[in-house]
C-alpha cells in the first residue's frame, strides 16, 4: 500500500515539473518574440529566429511528454 502511495506521488511530482518546464518554456518563447519583433539590426533578427527555433523544439517536446504521461496514466486509472 506505501509503494502505490510513493508511486503516485512521484507521479504528481513528474508530472508538476513537466508542467513547470512547459510554464517557463512558453514565458521564454513570448520574451522571444517579443525581442524578435523589436529587433532592427539584421544579426540580431538571425539569432532570435535560431532563438525561436530552439525554444520552439523545447515547448514541442516537453508538449509531447506531458501528452504522453497524461496518456500513460489515463490508461492506469
Amino acid at each position: 500500500m506505501i509503494k502505490i502511495f510513493k508511486q503516485e506521488e512521484q507521479k504528481d511530482e513528474n508530472y508538476r515539473r513537466l508542467l513547470d518546464n512547459l510554464e517557463e518554456t512558453k514565458h521564454s518563447l513570448d520574451l522571444a518574440y517579443q525581442n524578435f519583433e523589436n529587433a532592427t539590426d539584421p544579426e540580431l533578427i538571425d539569432s532570435y529566429i535560431y532563438e525561436l527555433n530552439a525554444i520552439q523544439m523545447r515547448y514541442r517536446f516537453l508538449l509531447s511528454r506531458v501528452k504522453s504521461y497524461e496518456t500513460f496514466y489515463n490508461k492506469l486509472t
